[in-house]
């Protein structure tokens, strides 16, 4: 045993001396001849960013309501801010008629803020658009804008913005529209670029986080909404008929418990940033369905052995919990939201009842999402993925309305698991050497970055111009 470990060491100390700077790819150098080609075979891309990852204004005023954090943005801890942030509530109507005026206007590719009086710009989905110009992309919304010149040829990317704290499935009915729009215009150009008659255009897609949600809703079910009743038993894979390549983002397929701890806590997004109550977020359909797969055990009951709380999409067991919109202590925020239900106990039958929609279809689009099913012949799924960084996993809570504790902590990017990502289903069942997913996966890859720097590994830039430019 001695003789064999020294011999490892002597192997491995002068190798260690001789560990070189890692190096970053001459992304340029690589593609440049790809990235020029203009014969018209190129799919175009959408981008489509996660949660937070849309600005949202108000269409009467211009108002910027999420994307802008200094002058007048709106401020939740104010009444006008959080009813402009805040999604309707009302009894009697399902969740796709409680709309406000609040519109996506771009991808937020910058955020600036103001932290202690001093201006701070941080990179959002920049660094996913730099990759895309590094392959000749020619992202549409810059080159209308002027903020880049590339002469006539800006045709070739898109940016699928969102309101992003509505209903994913709803957002597909969207994002179809918007595929067949950006469609007619690059069939259009090409005909006029090319020469091609009739050119049947597909697209490739790149989605970051919740995006890769609304992406493999898309493509299993294209503009179909959800069924009322019991869902379909087949995939139809619709959204395969313009789409040949999703390539997901450390997106949560399995959900993750971060989204539990803000749907019960309410959030901060850094120090400094206001907070945004429980009753506040709940509003949100699309924090729901980020919610972890109760079959996974991410959530235990802290008086009973740290046994699975139960289903996490059952109404009564948020309402017996008081959690989110069911707590006794938000009133004051229904209050704000409400401002015309003067009665407290009107108040929360109306906060109860679009808890209770948001759940059920938040059960519903996870079942959806869950069919197994592989992807058709010419359908590429790819998904980059965290898995050195200890992530959330695991929490405690005390069913009679006590504290939500983290209690284990497991591979991810900090913010999903690697085994969410995955959808991997050995979590909370017998374990096996090989990946067991309702996903049929065409490539893992694996990173060593956080959520957000997934998308400025080199690693990511490489291989997603690979797979983009030259990947047969």
């Amino acid at each position: 045993m001695r003789a064999s470990l020294a011999i490892h060491l002597a192997i491995l100390i002068p190798l260690a001396g001789c560990t070189a700077k890692l190096q970053s790819p001459d992304l340029g150098g690589l593609y440049d001849r790809a990235a020029q080609h203009r014969g018209g075979l190129r799919n175009p891309v959408i981008v489509i960013p996660g949660i937070l990852g849309s600005k949202l204004a108000d269409a009467d005023t211009g108002q910027v309501v999420w994307g802008a954090f200094t002058g007048k943005y709106a401020d939740p801890r104010t009444p006008d801010g959080a009813r402009l942030f805040g999604l309707p509530m009302s009894e009697g109507k399902p969740l796709r008629a409680l709309r406000d005026k609040l519109q996506p206007t771009g991808v937020l590719d910058r955020v600036e803020i103001s932290l202690a009086g001093l201006p701070i710009e941080l990179n959002a989905y920049a660094h996913i658009l730099g990759t895309l110009g590094a392959g000749g992309y020619r992202d549409e919304e810059l080159g209308k804008a002027k903020q880049v010149d590339y002469g006539g040829d800006h045709f070739t990317c898109f940016q699928f913005a969102y309101d992003w704290r509505r209903d994913l499935a709803e957002n597909a009915a969207d994002l179809h529209e918007f595929i067949l729009e950006r469609r007619a215009y690059v069939e259009a150009e090409t005909v006029k670029r090319f020469g091609v008659a009739k050119p049947d255009v597909r697209f490739d897609i790149v989605a970051h986080s919740m995006g890769g949600l609304l992406a493999r809703y898309y493509l299993r079910y294209g503009a179909a909404d959800l069924p009322d009743g019991p869902l379909p038993s087949l995939v139809t894979w619709a959204g395969h008929r313009y789409i040949d390549k999703a390539i997901l983002v450390g997106t949560p397929n399995a959900g993750s418990v971060k989204a539990f701890m803000q749907l019960v806590n309410g959030v901060s997004f850094a120090p400094g940033f206001p907070k945004y109550e429980p009753a506040l977020v709940g509003t949100f359909p699309s924090v729901y369905q980020l919610l972890p797969r109760s079959r996974h055990g991410a959530v235990v009951d802290a008086s009973s052995s740290h046994k699975p709380i139960g289903d996490l999409f059952d109404p009564e067991l948020w309402v017996r919990s008081g959690w989110g919109l069911a707590s006794p202590d938000q009133d004051h925020v229904l209050r704000t939201l409400l401002p015309d239900v003067p009665d407290a106990e009107d108040r929360r039958r109306i906060a109860l009842d679009h808890q209770r929609k948001c759940l059920a279809r938040a059960a519903k689009l996870a079942a959806a999402l869950d069919v197994p099913a592989d992807p058709p012949d010419g359908l590429g799924l790819y998904i980059f993925a965290g898995d050195a960084i200890a992530t959330d996993a695991v929490v405690s809570v005390d069913s009679g309305g006590g504290g939500v504790s983290v209690i284990a902590r497991r591979p991810g990017d900090g913010t999903v698991l690697r085994s969410s990502a995955l959808l991997d289903e050995r979590v909370g069942q017998a374990w096996s050497p090989r990946l067991r997913s309702p996903i049929g996966w065409t490539q893992a890859m694996f990173l060593f970055r956080d959520h957000l720097g997934l998308t400025s590994d080199p690693a990511f830039s490489d291989n997603v111009l690979y797979l983009l430019l030259e990947a047969p």
